[in-house]
């Protein structure tokens, strides 16, 4: 599809600050969803797109995680295991769904992961005593895996909160094996995607430059400052990024409604 300058460079534009907010908390889905949807993409090439550029940029903050040492690959391998299988099976799932339908539920999931990150409890940065033991973690991460295959948006904070809450971890160290984890998923979501030849690579790969760069950037803030501040950013944003989609009339969701 062609794109004017404008809304490539908006897209770009878009894929660094999301990069930027993924490396700190995840939820950069958030963003770069609606602003494909906003510039004319399909729904479906949306979301393949998405993985394409989130995927690289997800690499580059695991490559910077690591060099941190904070991410431990022995304890996470078989949760990043069981995320990449749902994320397959989602990713795979949502192919077969009506686009007009994905159209209606992106507001809905939007509104429902805004008032998820306004109302969860505050986490705490020190490691405590896990809920739940590796197989418990990795069939919690098989289930979120398959939800970022299928939507995606808001994945990494899913991911952190039950790394926090589950888990034991501290808040840096979730928000770097989260990382790994959600490489897994964006790995399999998109080698679903490929198969069906839903992604729009010239504008996957643009995005994906800048999504390297903020990835980096958010790292950094995050081994420096940790991931505080950034719940308040990500549900102004979803809240104003629904407004947006739901003032477009065409939006199926009103001829439900």
């Amino acid at each position: 599809m062609h794109l004017t300058f404008e809304a490539l460079s908006f897209l770009i534009a878009v894929a660094f600050m999301a990069g930027t907010i993924d490396a700190l908390a995840g939820g950069g889905g958030l963003l770069t969803i609606p602003a494909l949807l906003t510039a004319g993409v399909p729904p479906i090439a949306a979301l393949a797109t998405n993985k394409l550029q989130s995927m690289i940029g997800t690499a580059s903050a695991v490559a910077a995680f690591m060099r941190s040492g904070r991410i431990d690959l022995r304890a996470f391998a078989l949760p990043a295991l069981g995320a990449f299988a749902g994320s397959l099976a989602g990713a795979t799932a949502v192919q077969h769904v009506d686009p007009s339908f994905l159209s209606a539920l992106v507001p809905l999931l939007l509104i429902a992961m805004a008032l998820y990150f306004l109302l969860a409890p505050a986490m705490s940065e020190e490691d405590r005593h896990a809920r739940l033991g590796r197989w418990g973690l990795t069939a919690v991460c098989s289930g979120i895996g398959f939800y970022d295959g299928f939507f995606g948006p808001g994945t990494g904070s899913f991911l952190t909160t039950a790394l926090v809450a589950l888990g034991g971890l501290g808040l840096v160290r979730a928000i770097a094996n989260t990382k790994l984890i959600n490489l897994a998923t964006n790995v399999a979501a998109l080698a679903a995607m490929i198969t069906g030849g839903k992604v729009l690579w010239v504008l996957g790969l643009s995005m994906a430059v800048a999504n390297v760069a903020g990835n980096q950037v958010g790292a950094w803030l995050a081994i420096r400052f940790g991931g505080r501040g950034v719940r308040p950013l990500l549900v102004v944003m979803s809240v104003v990024l629904t407004v947006k989609l739901l003032a477009d009339p065409k939006n199926p969701l009103w001829s439900v409604l």
